[in-house]
């Protein structure tokens, strides 16, 4: 019974050791980590923000938003006249205008003709990317050229994206926004 006793308090003595070592351990590497941020230097921006206040961005969005209706109208006018002949092909066949056979070639006909409308929207869609892109793509890299420089010049060595959603708090002192603004131009 002794011996049970012993053992039971050699156990305990040795959970309350490791215990105490596990709370030793995690303090270190908290103090560590603690010294290892204090020496970095975080800042942050919204980018969103930024990016609506450039003129050459409100620029671009009017240009693919006028390149976007002149092909919504192009689309637009194709579907139109898709169901003009659908409207005519449906005419003919409920007066009898035309035969079963021929009914089934323009029911085709027009099948492919839905076909290449659907092709058209989808070009429309890579066509419409691709100018954004082209447009905003040397804007973007102009804002990133901005935001590297700031940070070199200030010693930042993170810079976050407010706009991301991923800061929930900063002092407004590592706010970059006007300096980066300052690089553009702004």
């Amino acid at each position: 019974m002794l011996s049970k006793q012993i053992r039971y308090t050699n156990i305990l003595f040795n959970i309350i050791m490791i215990n105490a070592m596990m709370k030793y351990i995690i303090t270190l590497i908290f103090a560590l980590s603690t010294i290892a941020l204090s020496a970095q230097k975080f800042g942050y921006i919204n980018s969103q923000e930024l990016i609506g206040q450039i003129p050459q961005v409100k620029e671009a969005n009017a240009e693919l938003e006028t390149i976007k209706k002149q092909y919504e109208k192009q689309g637009q006018d194709k579907v139109t006249s898709l169901q003009t002949k659908y409207q005519a092909l449906e005419r003919k066949q409920a007066q009898g205008e035309i035969s079963p056979k021929q009914l089934e070639v323009e029911a085709q006909a027009l099948k492919q003709e839905e076909l290449e409308i659907a092709k058209f929207q989808q070009d429309i869609q890579q066509k419409l990317y691709e100018k954004s892109e082209n447009l905003l793509k040397p804007i973007r890299d102009r804002i990133q050229a901005a935001i590297d420089d700031v940070a070199k010049e200030n010693g930042y060595d993170y810079i976050f994206d407010r706009s991301m959603g991923i800061i929930l708090f900063a002092d407004e002192s590592t706010n970059i926004s006007a300096q980066v603004k300052a690089k553009l131009g702004m």
